[in-house]
C-alpha cells in the first residue's frame, strides 16, 4: 500500500478515533446509584464504578480483586516472551483480562456471605483457568521456539483432550500432563465475555455449516478452521458428545490434529440400561491402551486411587450443598454452584487439589452460614426455582439478576447435576464402570441423553426435592435434544401447578437471542402471571448488549 493510501485513510478513521477516546474518557462514576441496573452505561464494555458493599464487604471484594489479579501476574508473568506472544497470537486470551469483570457481574448486589460464597467458588475457577493458561503458553509450538528443548519435552509428556472427555482417565497417568484445549480457547472466554465466540461461529458458517447448528460445536471448528487452538501436546483425545454437532465437530477436529495420534471415544447413548456398561468400559480400556502405547508407560492404579478419593471428596461436597438447597434455608445458589462444579469436573476433571481445598472450605462455611440463617428462621428470598436445560454460556449471571430483580432464588442447576455418584476404592473392574458413569452423566449429557426420562421425569424429582415451583426452563434455539419434549413439559408443569418459565437463548452467540430479549421473558411472566413488582426497578431493563 502506498504512503499516500495510508495517510488517507488515517483521515478518513481519525474523526472516529478522536469520538471513541472522547467516548470512553468521558467520566461515569455516579455519587449515587439508585439501583444494580445503573451500573451499566450503553455503549460501554465494562461496569462504570465498583459496587460500594459497606466497608467490611467492599474491603474483602476488593482485596478479592487484587487476589484474582496477582495470582495472575505472579504465574503468567514467570513467562513474559511466551504471554506477549499469546496476546498477538490468539484473540481469546484478551477475554481472561476481563475476568474480574465476570466476577463483579455475578457479585453484584451481594453482600455478607453470600458474597464470600461466590467469591470463593469462583476463585477456584480462575485459579486452575490461570494454571492451565501457564501451562499452555510455557509449551506452546506456537508460541516458543522450536529450539526451545524444554517446550518441546513438556509437548512430549502432554495430552490433549477436547470437551466432553474423561479426563479423569489422566489420574493413572501421573507421569503426564493433560490439557484441555477446548476449554481455554473456546468454553471459559464465552462465559467471561459474551462477544468472544462470535468470531469463531462466523468462520465455520462462512466454511458453510448450517447457521442452526449449536454454535458450541460451530464455535469450535471455527477456531480451528482459523488455527486458534494451542499445540501443546503429542496426541489428542476426543468423543462424541454429546450430541450430533458435537460429533461433526469431532470429526473435524481429529482432522485438524491430523500430524498426531488421536483416539475417539464412543460411550453409548442409552446409558440407563446396565447392558451398556460393558461396552462403555470396553471403551475405556481401549482409551487406556492407547495412551499407553503412545508414550510407552504404564497405568498407576495406586496414583489412580488417591485421585478418585479426591474426586469423591468433591462429590461430596456438592452433595452437601444440594442437601442445604433443600431446605427453606438455602446457602450456595445459582451460578456460584453451577459454574464451579462444571469447571471443577470438565476442566480440572476433580484433580485439582486446590479446587478441592477450595470446595470444603465454602461447604464449611456454607453449614455455618445454614445455622445461622436456620436458628433466625431468614429466608431472604420469595421463589424457589430450579434451572433445566443447557443454560446460556454468554449470560451466565443470569440467575443473579434474577433474584435481585424478582426474589427468585435459584437452587440448583440442571448442568451442576452431573456425575454425583462416588467411586468405590480398591475395585478396579467396578472403578472403570463408576468412571464410564460419571462420564455418560457428564454436562450437557446427564439429562440430554439417554431417554426422556433423564429429562423430564428427572425435572420434577428435583422440583420435589428442592421444594421449587419454579423452573427456570432454557430453550436453546439451537438444540435439537430438548425441543421435541417441549409440548410434555408444558403439559406435565400445568399437571403439577409448576410455572414454567421459557427463556430461549443461542448458548454462545447473543446476536440471535440478546440477554436483554432473555430478561425480557421473566419479566413478562413475573408481571403478568405472577402480578409482581420488581425489588429493583432499574435492573428491570438496562443496556448491556456490549458489556462482558
Amino acid at each position: 500500500m502506498r504512503r499516500g493510501t495510508k495517510i488517507q485513510k488515517l483521515k478518513q478513521a481519525l474523526p472516529r478515533i478522536v469520538k471513541d477516546v472522547r467516548h470512553y474518557a468521558k467520566p461515569r462514576v455516579k455519587l449515587h446509584n439508585e439501583g444494580l441496573g445503573d451500573y451499566y452505561t450503553e455503549g460501554y464494555r465494562s461496569l462504570n464504578q465498583r459496587e460500594w458493599k459497606g466497608v467490611r464487604d467492599t474491603a474483602y471484594d476488593f482485596a478479592s480483586w487484587l487476589k484474582v489479579y496477582g495470582y495472575m501476574a505472579v504465574t503468567l508473568g514467570k513467562h513474559p516472551v511466551a504471554l506477549t506472544k499469546s496476546f498477538v497470537r490468539y484473540p481469546w486470551m484478551a477475554s481472561y483480562l476481563t475476568v474480574a469483570n465476570m466476577l463483579d457481574r455475578h457479585k453484584l448486589g451481594l453482600r455478607g456471605k453470600q458474597l464470600r460464597y461466590t467469591q470463593e467458588q469462583f476463585y477456584g475457577v480462575v485459579h486452575n483457568s490461570v494454571d492451565v493458561i501457564a501451562k499452555i503458553i510455557e509449551r506452546d509450538e506456537n508460541l516458543n521456539s522450536p529450539n526451545n528443548k524444554r517446550a518441546a519435552k513438556l509437548r512430549a509428556k502432554t495430552v490433549m483432550f477436547d470437551e466432553m472427555t474423561p479426563s479423569i482417565i489422566m489420574a493413572g497417568f501421573p507421569m503426564l500432563d493433560w490439557i484441555d484445549i477446548a476449554m481455554s480457547p473456546v468454553c471459559l472466554p464465552g462465559e467471561v465475555d459474551q462477544n468472544a465466540n462470535i468470531m469463531y461461529v462466523d468462520a465455520a458458517e462462512r466454511m458453510g455449516l448450517a447457521a442452526d447448528v449449536c454454535p458450541l460445536p460451530s464455535a469450535e471448528v471455527g477456531c480451528a478452521i482459523v488455527d486458534d487452538y494451542p499445540q501443546v501436546g503429542s496426541s489428542f483425545i476426543t468423543s462424541s458428545m454429546p450430541c450430533d454437532g458435537s460429533l461433526g465437530a469431532a470429526l473435524f477436529m481429529d482432522r485438524y490434529m491430523k500430524k498426531l495420534p488421536s483416539f475417539t471415544l464412543t460411550p453409548p447413548q442409552r446409558f440407563n440400561e446396565p447392558e451398556t456398561n460393558a461396552y462403555a468400559v470396553k471403551d475405556l480400556k481401549n482409551c487406556i491402551r492407547f495412551i499407553e502405547e503412545t508414550y510407552h508407560v504404564k497405568w498407576d492404579w495406586d496414583a489412580f486411587w488417591e485421585k478418585a478419593e479426591e474426586y469423591n471428596k468433591t462429590t461430596q461436597c456438592m452433595l452437601d450443598k444440594w442437601d442445604v438447597n433443600c431446605t427453606p434455608y438455602p446457602q450456595v445458589i445459582g451460578s456460584a454452584l453451577s459454574l464451579q462444579r462444571e469447571y471443577e469436573f470438565q476442566t480440572a476433571a476433580c484433580l485439582d487439589p486446590f479446587m478441592t481445598k477450595q470446595d470444603e472450605k465454602v461447604t464449611k462455611m456454607m453449614l455455618k452460614g445454614y445455622e445461622k440463617d436456620r436458628e433466625a428462621d431468614r429466608r431472604d428470598y420469595k421463589y424457589r426455582a430450579i434451572v433445566w436445560c443447557c443454560p446460556a454460556h454468554y449470560y451466565t449471571h443470569f440467575t443473579t439478576w434474577a433474584e435481585h430483580t424478582w426474589g427468585i432464588r435459584t437452587l440448583v442447576d440442571m448442568e451442576s447435576m452431573l456425575s454425583y455418584h462416588f467411586y468405590h476404592i480398591g475395585d478396579k473392574e467396578q472403578a472403570l464402570t463408576d468412571m464410564a458413569m460419571a462420564y455418560e452423566r457428564m454436562m450437557m449429557r446427564s439429562h440430554s441423553n439417554g431417554g426422556y426420562v433423564n429429562a423430564l421425569d428427572e425435572c420434577w424429582k428435583m422440583c420435589e426435592k428442592f421444594n421449587a415451583n419454579i423452573v427456570i426452563m432454557y430453550d436453546h434455539v439451537s438444540c435439537k435434544n430438548f425441543g421435541g419434549l417441549h409440548g410434555l413439559f408444558e403439559d406435565q408443569a400445568r399437571e403439577r401447578g409448576i410455572h414454567l418459565i421459557w427463556v430461549q437463548h443461542d448458548l454462545m452467540d447473543p446476536r440471535t437471542v440478546s440477554r436483554k430479549a432473555m430478561r425480557d421473558a421473566v419479566n413478562k411472566y413475573m408481571l403478568t402471571v405472577f402480578r409482581e413488582e420488581p425489588l429493583d426497578p432499574t435492573y428491570l431493563d438496562y443496556s448491556d448488549e456490549l458489556t462482558w
